[in-house]
């Protein structure tokens, strides 16, 4: 039977912790928006900053809709499915915001991260404080092995410089503005602060 708990410390803490990928779902308040859900997995891009805030480190790819629906209106969940042990899912509903590489708090975040995960097309870091915490059984959820991350992401943006990763951005169809038109990733990219 599912539990809900008041802070992420202990046990589940562990858990979110030790998962090799997690997913993160929103959507825009608008009834026929996109519902949106990504999934989340290069390692250390996680990070648990207190009972009731997590953040995680967001990177270029093929849209921005994340951002988008958090800054219209910050709903957001995040979910992670035990692969290998006991079954088990985990959820945290909550609000979320996107810190820009201009915010003063940016470089403060990127502390709470090793710095292997840090890494080239970071975009935002977003933070995640939890409204509502719940387990539920992961009867369904199949038996995984995790052998390693692709490196392919990393890889790719590694290729560009800072000026090749900003042309990216703004080249991308859905990154400024999101499938329904919303605001998204800010362009020009602000630099990344020194």
């Amino acid at each position: 039977m599912g539990k809900t708990y008041q802070r992420i410390d202990g046990r589940l803490r562990e858990f979110i912790e030790g998962q090799p990928v997690f997913f993160a779902a929103t959507a825009p308040l608008t009834a026929d928006g996109h519902v949106n859900v990504s999934p989340k997995g290069r390692s250390g891009t996680l990070a648990v900053l207190d009972e009731l805030t997590l953040a995680y480190l967001d990177f270029g790819g093929s849209t921005a809709e994340t951002i988008a629906h958090l800054r219209e209106n910050g709903r957001i969940t995040l979910m992670w499915c035990a692969f290998e042990g006991p079954p088990t899912v985990v959820r945290v509903h909550g609000h979320g915001e996107p810190v820009f590489r201009d915010d003063p708090r940016f470089t403060e975040l990127l502390g709470h991260f090793p710095p292997e995960a840090d890494g080239a097309g970071l975009r935002a870091v977003v933070l995640v404080h939890a409204e509502r915490i719940s387990d539920s059984c992961g009867f369904a959820v199949p038996f995984m092995d995790y052998r390693a991350d692709r490196e392919l992401h990393a890889q790719h943006f590694a290729r560009k410089s800072e000026e090749e990763f900003g042309a990216y951005c703004e080249g991308k169809q859905y990154v400024g503005t999101s499938i329904d038109g919303l605001p998204a990733l800010p362009l020009p990219l602000p630099p990344r602060p020194s």
